[in-house]
């Protein structure tokens, strides 16, 4: 897709992942909506790039609904969503709170889903539009401690997955955004454990945003931010005895047991 004049709305863009690509799009000459439940950032983004701010809490299906009618009543219909705003509290599922599943839940998948229900009748009349998701390598391999996330990135990888397959011949085009680790906030100390050993290299937001743009132009649907994300892709997929040895094993490293 060529990103000139077309109407982008990206959750989660008052920073991190979100923002820069917030930039790189009005960059390629997109009108963009700038969302998130943070209204002073989105509105600093907004500025920033001549876009439109539009608070709101995506967890909340009538929040995305009214995000929607906003857009269509300001720029036009939406030629592309990114659900990129996401969560990563939790842990363990005998310590974490069903209201931490339930809150990761919405916000992680059921967000996804809202925006699929309010953009993709008129996509599809008009047999034209977009679909960004931004799940994780944890949801294609998964994340040490922290389970909820873990879960709930799955969920996204297979409902990305779905619509490429149902929709593609309808003139949908759907991208699945599949970081390794990227300086952000939920990222945390880029000097932990985890951070070191699991999270791959780092990569700045802004070689992310370039990556989803270059991905777009290509109408390509697996964005991976490091080569190496397919090297432990393939690994898990031709022996997945092995790949489960070996995470046991980064397991007992990061709980300070040594591996094997």
């Amino acid at each position: 897709m060529d990103l000139a004049d077309k109407v982008a709305v990206i959750t989660g863009a008052a920073s991190g992942i979100g923002a820069a690509c917030a930039r790189a799009f009005a960059a390629k000459g997109a009108r963009v909506v700038v969302v998130d439940v943070n209204a002073d950032g989105a509105r600093a983004v907004a500025r920033e790039i001549g876009g439109l701010a539009v608070p709101c809490d995506v967890a909340r299906e009538a929040d995305i609904d009214t995000l929607v009618k906003e857009t269509e009543r300001r720029l036009g219909p939406v030629d592309v969503f990114f659900s990129n705003a996401g969560v990563a509290t939790g842990g363990d599922p005998l310590t974490t709170p069903i209201d931490v599943w339930q809150t990761q839940w919405q916000i992680n998948l059921m967000s996804h889903v809202y925006a699929l229900r309010a953009v993709l009748p008129g996509m599809l009349e008009r047999r034209s539009g977009y679909l960004l998701h931004t799940a994780s390598m944890a949801g294609i391999l998964t994340s040490h401690g922290n389970l909820t996330y873990a879960v709930t990135k799955h969920a996204v990888v297979g409902l990305a997955e779905w619509l490429s397959v149902t929709y593609h011949d309808k003139g949908i085009r759907v991208s699945l955004l599949a970081p390794l680790g990227v300086r952000t906030p939920m990222l945390g100390n880029i000097d932990s454990a985890f951070a070191r050993n699991v999270a791959g290299p780092i990569k700045e937001p802004e070689e992310v945003a370039e990556m989803v743009v270059d991905a777009m132009a290509a109408e390509r649907f697996l964005i991976l931010t490091d080569p190496i994300a397919q090297k432990w892709m393939n690994n898990k997929s031709a022996d997945l005895e092995r790949w489960l040895r070996g995470m046991r094993g980064m397991q007992r490293i990061l709980e300070g047991g040594g591996g094997d």
